[in-house]
């Protein structure tokens, strides 16, 4: 087993940071929790580096409360809760949501960011090619827009998980299980992407022709019903950021790199793969929101059946145009 380096330790410390501000974010917010019914501030569950974290950086959004979150099954457990109003996650997070019966709605989604997650290997490793882990451990984290990945590098290479020795890990678990040589490859999102490339390090495979690795806004069930105008202009203000950041880049990390505690080329490289616009959720998104749903429950990862293409909600379609 390779003994990391100190630059390596000096970033895996820096990713556990980066988690343990999360955490200690969350449990500063939890008590200004408000009734989605009852006028107080919408409660937004964001994650480090989604277009969310923009929003909150530059402080266009009025009225709102933020909570920061690892990954998307976290975010989505605090919908479970009642904890949020509004979250943003990626690919798979609402499937295995609808699966666990959370109540929520996707109103709103972004352009495909297939660019945005990997397959990191050391560069020293012999392995050329996604088939090449057969019978290699793999980590990952259950639930995340990763794990749709993996099932469609597992299809494309005609692979199944039983040809994998496959370790659920989360981000702040990840990074140090790869860089110890704990495991053969690691599959991640930005900005724990950019924050792991560096030399001795290889990108083995993206998403790129297998999965679109879109954003999706989640909101409660209450919210969307008792709160529709609140709900309507904060994604006003969201897109309206968004569509700022993508014309003003240079000013867009530089505003970022401190809400996200990590280096400004970093910040820098992530975004330039990973901001993408927001769209509009459509009978499209839909379909392809229940694809996702039907390979899950088929490869039996969740229970079904899964109705997502039901939890789509176009009323709020004139804020993301």
């Amino acid at each position: 087993m390779r003994t990391p380096s100190r630059p390596r330790r000096r970033v895996t410390a820096l990713l556990t940071t980066l988690v343990l501000l999360a955490a200690a974010t969350l449990t500063g917010c939890g008590g200004e929790a408000t009734d989605a019914r009852d006028g107080g501030p919408l409660r937004i569950g964001y994650q480090r580096f989604g277009g969310l974290s923009l929003v909150k950086a530059r402080g266009t959004a009025k009225n709102v409360t933020w909570s920061l979150f690892e990954s998307g099954p976290a975010l989505t457990e605090a919908l479970k809760a009642g904890s949020i109003d509004i979250g943003q996650v990626g690919e798979a997070p609402p499937v295995f949501a609808a699966a666990g019966k959370i109540p929520f709605s996707v109103i709103g989604t972004s352009e495909p960011i297939p660019q945005g997650e990997a397959v990191l290997v050391r560069a020293d490793s012999p392995y050329r090619s996604f088939a090449d882990l057969r019978g290699r451990t793999v980590a990952l984290n259950k639930g995340s827009n990763v794990h749709w990945l993996l099932v469609k590098l597992l299809e494309a290479n005609k692979m199944t998980l039983a040809d994998l020795n496959v370790k659920y890990l989360k981000p702040a678990e990840g990074r140090p299980a790869f860089d110890n040589g704990q495991v053969d490859a690691w599959i991640i999102w930005d900005p724990y992407f950019a924050l792991a490339e560096r030399p001795g390090v290889r990108v083995l495979a993206d998403a790129a022709g297998l999965a679109g690795n879109r954003e999706y806004v989640l909101a409660a069930p209450g919210a969307v019903k008792n709160r529709t105008d609140d709900v309507r202009a904060f994604l006003d203000t969201y897109r309206e950021t968004t569509d700022w950041g993508i014309a003003h880049p240079a000013e867009r990390a530089a505003v970022l790199a401190p809400e996200l505690k990590i280096p400004l080329d970093v910040t820098t490289r992530a975004l330039a793969r990973s901001a993408k616009p927001l769209a509009p959720v459509t009978p499209d998104i839909g379909r392809e929101l229940q694809a996702i749903a039907d390979s899950f429950v088929a490869l039996k990862l969740v229970p079904g059946p899964v109705d997502i293409a039901g939890r789509v909600d176009d009323r709020f379609t004139e804020a993301f145009r």
